[in-house]
């Protein structure tokens, strides 16, 4: 997830149409609502819990520039993901 102004937030959801609701709505106190995090940027969808966490902690190690370079692999202009997503999917 990003701000307009490109503040990133890496984070794991076991419901990716609640938790972006919860950052658009600003429902959640703290970092993301501070920032306004509301833009889904990039997204991976895993089969287990432990291998999304582990590719948080791997995501979060990295520098700034990797991380837009990973988001740019599905996103090359960096629109808003959530816009036109079919969530249906991730149910």
């Amino acid at each position: 997830m990003a701000s307009k102004t490109g503040t990133l937030y890496i984070g794991i959801t076991d419901n990716l149409e609640r938790r972006i609701s919860e950052h658009k709505n600003k429902l959640i106190p703290g970092f993301t609502s501070k920032y306004n995090i509301s833009r889904l940027m990039y997204y991976e969808v895993f089969g287990r819990v432990e291998d999304a966490i582990a590719a948080e902690k791997k995501l979060k190690g990295w520098s700034r520039q990797k991380k837009m370079e990973l988001i740019r692999t599905i996103n090359p202009i960096t629109k808003d993901l959530a816009e036109g997503l079919n969530l249906e999917m991730f149910r």
